[in-house]
């Protein structure tokens, strides 16, 4: 059956009209939820009333007929809604002006964390404190559990969120005492899922700019002498940007070395973040450039050869990753609980999702947290992203002290607005100056290989990527992955594999994996035929995280709904162990899965499929699923997605609201 231009072929037999499609679902949905409220019904009215403390069983029944007229507006209020008529424009680009929730705003009613923390003091706000103290009065007005049974107790032998979990039930006792399996505990004594994480003492250091980049302020002096005997100068590149003008060198110390964004140690001057000329600081114990790189280091223990002689080019590590299957770094989606689904199905190298350099260099948890690594990760990365020379290089000398990785990656192909007019991302591209100042100044504080992300060029027609890859091989980086597309383009055009095919054998013997447009082992074994070292997979692997089993058992797999909604089991239990169990903990766990829902309804199952394979550019006509689950799954509206999530944490709270990244990804 012919189908329109950009959309997959189905089976006559499975295609439907969008109205038959929601009218299908409405039906089923309304028939399961009668039957689920009818048994609740009676279960509830027998033994939950009876279980529940006496003073929430008081606000339940006083408050009972109170919210039923309030959901029944709420019901009615949104019917209204959405029956209004709406023109239907063509959805692109990021829905920037989204409600933003956080997952702690949807628990009111929240229980002090000096008492649910282990060894916590009393709260030093007293009276004042805005949270409940007393866990008869938080279990009152808790709500409901999810479930039956914790993954953090059956998985370690405890769970660290006690009364506050949303599976309390498995494992509270008397008194609202937290239950532990000591067999469980002992078998995880000493051992750590979870590395690179963020100490406390590390993030007071960064915060108070008490740590030393030794390294990188070498490197950056040398930097600004070789600007001061070009004249002071301005270096060449975008228009703002300005040199180095002299260098003044002065002993390193932890107090005077640890910087923030944008801001220069007491004994430097170097181009700052801003891009404005640095201001003369008279230094406090100025000396020769040589007496600095010539005095003694302060060491701890027995001396090596490592300390004292710098490793060379050929020793550093290697990363042997020819034909391994990567995973791309993925923003929002390429989570940790996402990267160990994907490993589960066979991906070989992972890498965390994009993070600021400058934000790392302040300390901020939130950025952090983009680095951390699960034990299943054998070969794993990090992508930084930053304009400048000077951020980039403390933070590369910050990471290489701090955490473990096999190796860093420098985004040079980021599209967003928000990265490219500070400069950063694809703008890296066309600064010549600055991105070589970054690769070389990163590669010389670094023990691990240093790769670099890029796309064809920043406009449509003009490929730059020939030209930059040459470089990258002369300035130090160890591979380099081509997504091949321009900044815009973005996802308007198929990937050009033919150019990257061209740079691979210019790229040589320098590695360089291809990234773009594969959805099947077909898409791979054509993208191997360019000659490309290895293949990086990013929207592929969020609709069908399993392409990395197809490409390795050179298969078409038709998976079943129901395998399917164990992938979104296992999403959901790796969630709750790595965001939490509580409801804040749940609600991101949700958060993201309805993340990754609107790039998986755009699978379409291997058996419904006209023509073999599907692809990626092509979306789904409206299809009845051979069941109910596979055609819910198919929906590409949002109310459906929160019921799948529903179907796994439980029903959302009252005031929830969400509204993906991507307007092309949903409607409502």
């Amino acid at each position: 059956m012919e189908a329109a231009a950009g959309v997959a072929c189905i089976r006559a037999g499975y295609l439907s009209s969008k109205e038959q499609f929601h009218t299908y679902l409405k039906a089923e949905r309304e028939s399961r939820n009668q039957e689920i409220n009818q048994v609740d019904g009676e279960q509830e009215s027998t033994s939950n009333d009876q279980n529940e403390p006496p003073a929430k069983r008081l606000k339940l029944d006083s408050g009972d007929q109170v919210g039923k007229e309030e959901s029944q507006g709420e019901v009615e209020e949104g019917a209204r809604g959405r029956e209004e008529p709406r023109e239907r424009k063509r959805a692109r680009g990021q829905n920037k002006n989204r409600p933003c929730m956080k997952p702690n705003h949807y628990e009111k009613n929240r229980l002090c964390p000096s008492v649910t923390q282990e060894h916590a003091e009393n709260c030093r706000f007293g009276s004042q404190c805005r949270f409940l103290h007393d866990v008869g009065e938080y279990m009152a007005v808790k709500p409901a559990d999810l479930g039956k049974s914790c993954v953090l107790f059956q998985t370690f032998g405890k769970c660290i969120y006690g009364v506050t979990c949303r599976f309390a039930k498995t494992h509270l006792g008397e008194d609202y005492r937290n239950l532990v399996n000591e067999d469980l505990m002992k078998q995880w004594e000493g051992k750590s899922q979870v590395r690179n994480n963020l100490s406390k003492e590390l993030q007071q250091q960064l915060r108070k700019k008490k740590v030393c980049f030794e390294k990188a302020n070498k490197y950056l002096c040398q930097l600004a002498k070789a600007g001061s005997k070009g004249g002071n100068k301005a270096t060449s590149g975008s228009a703002g940007e300005k040199g180095v003008t002299n260098c003044t060198a002065s002993r390193s110390s932890p107090e005077s070395v640890g910087l923030k964004h944008g801001e220069e140690a007491q004994d430097l001057q170097v181009p700052t973040e801003g891009g404005d000329a640095p201001k003369p600081v008279a230094p406090q114990s100025p000396c020769p450039t040589s007496e600095l790189e010539n005095s003694a280091v302060k060491t701890i223990g027995s001396v090596t050869d490592e300390d004292i002689v710098k490793l060379r080019p050929c020793e550093k590590k290697t990363l042997d990753i020819q034909g391994k299957l990567y995973l791309a770094p993925l923003t929002t989606c390429g989570n940790l609980p996402f990267r160990r689904i994907c490993k589960r199905f066979g991906a070989d190298v992972t890498c965390g999702e994009m993070a600021v350099c400058t934000n790392l260099l302040q300390g901020q948890s939130s950025e952090w947290a983009l680095l951390k690594r699960h034990c299943t990760e054998d070969l794993f990365g990090v992508q930084l992203e930053g304009a400048f020379p000077d951020t980039m290089t403390r933070c590369a000398e910050l990471l290489n002290q701090n955490i473990e990785v096999d190796f860093v990656d420098i985004n040079v192909g980021c599209p967003i607005d928000l990265v490219y007019k500070k400069g950063g991302g694809c703008a890296l591209m066309t600064r010549s100056n600055k991105f070589e100042q970054i690769v070389r100044g990163m590669n010389s504080v670094l023990d691990v290989p240093l790769t670099v992300k890029i796309r064809t060029g920043v406009q449509e027609k003009v490929n730059l990527a020939h030209k930059v890859i040459p470089s990258l091989r002369e300035w130090g980086a160890s591979m380099v992955t081509l997504h091949g597309r321009s900044r815009e383009q973005r996802y308007t055009k198929v990937a050009d594999w033919e150019y990257i095919a061209e740079c691979a054998k210019i790229a040589s013997p320098m590695p360089l994996f291809g990234n773009g447009d594969i959805l099947s082992y077909e898409d791979a074994n054509q993208a191997m035929q360019t000659g490309v070292s290895g293949i990086m997979i990013a929207r592929g692997a969020l609709i069908k995280p399993w392409i990395f089993t197809e490409i390795k058992e050179q298969r078409h797999w038709d998976i079943s709904s129901s395998e399917r909604f164990d992938i979104l089991k296992n999403f959901t239990n790796y969630g709750l162990e790595h965001w939490g169990s509580d409801s804040q903990g749940v609600e991101k766990t949700r958060k993201f899965m309805l993340e990754w829902l609107s790039f998986l309804c755009r699978y379409i199952p291997t058996g419904l499929l006209e023509y073999l394979p599907q692809k990626i550019n092509q979306r789904p006509p409206y299809y009845m699923g051979r069941d109910y689950l596979e055609t819910l799954m198919a929906s590409q509206n949002v109310d459906d997605w929160v019921k799948i999530s529903e179907m796994l944490l439980g029903p959302v709270p009252t005031n929830f609201t969400f509204l993906p990244k991507h307007k092309a990804n949903s409607y409502r």
